[in-house]
């Protein structure tokens, strides 16, 4: 699969000065095997309580419980271009994810309340993973250089502010779709964040289901 694009020039043109770094952040995951204790096909997901961007505090018991298989997407927030483009990608994909029998639920760790707007483009329910817990619980949080959290920040994105404490610590984005039972069906987990589950996919594993 390939990177997701981000569609605005401008913004392609600023994130191509990171390249580098990425590559070799995301070199540097791989080797370290980031993101393989996170659930795999066939294991149940573990359960969870988690607040909406209003404070009310949902389980994944209480998600599950209309029958309906639940599309989690786990991501960096409304601040980073492939998670905007994700998102828009689940938004097309809405009225074929409802027709299929499931429901999109987005998790991120922003504080600041952008974690609604970014569910709001793709016709999700938005929980907000306060100081990572979940994430940390599914082996999907790593630790960003000191020196790619000042240049987010000299670039307008200060993630202390977006996702609270350091804001160095971030999760890999990730897609798992959890049938009535709680079993994962399908999991898309990549510690390069410009690599995402393409929605065809989690229908064709829903539809096969």
């Amino acid at each position: 699969m390939t990177p997701i694009a981000p569609a605005l020039d401008a913004e392609t043109r600023r994130l191509a000065a990171y390249a580098q770094a990425y590559d070799a952040l995301v070199a540097q995951l791989a080797a370290r095997g980031a993101g393989r204790r996170a659930p795999r096909v066939g294991q149940r997901f573990p359960g969870f309580a988690l607040p909406d961007a209003q404070g009310r505090f949902h389980t994944l018991a209480q998600l599950l419980a209309g029958g309906d298989a639940l599309v989690i997407s786990i991501h960096r927030g409304l601040w980073c271009p492939w998670c905007r483009v994700e998102s828009a990608g689940w938004g097309d994909a809405g009225t074929a994810l409802a027709a299929a029998g499931g429901r999109l639920v987005t998790i991120s760790a922003e504080v600041d309340g952008s974690a609604a707007a970014l569910a709001e483009r793709a016709g999700a329910l938005a929980l907000v993973d306060v100081d990572l817990g979940l994430c940390l619980a599914l082996g999907l949080v790593i630790s960003l250089p000191a020196e790619m959290t000042a240049a987010y920040r000299d670039g307008g994105d200060d993630l202390a502010l977006l996702l609270g404490g350091s804001g160095r610590l971030l999760p890999i984005p990730a897609t798992f779709l959890i049938d009535a039972d709680g079993i994962v069906r399908f999991a898309f987990v990549d510690p390069d964040f410009r690599r995402r589950a393409e929605p065809a996919a989690v229908l064709a594993a829903l539809r096969s289901g």
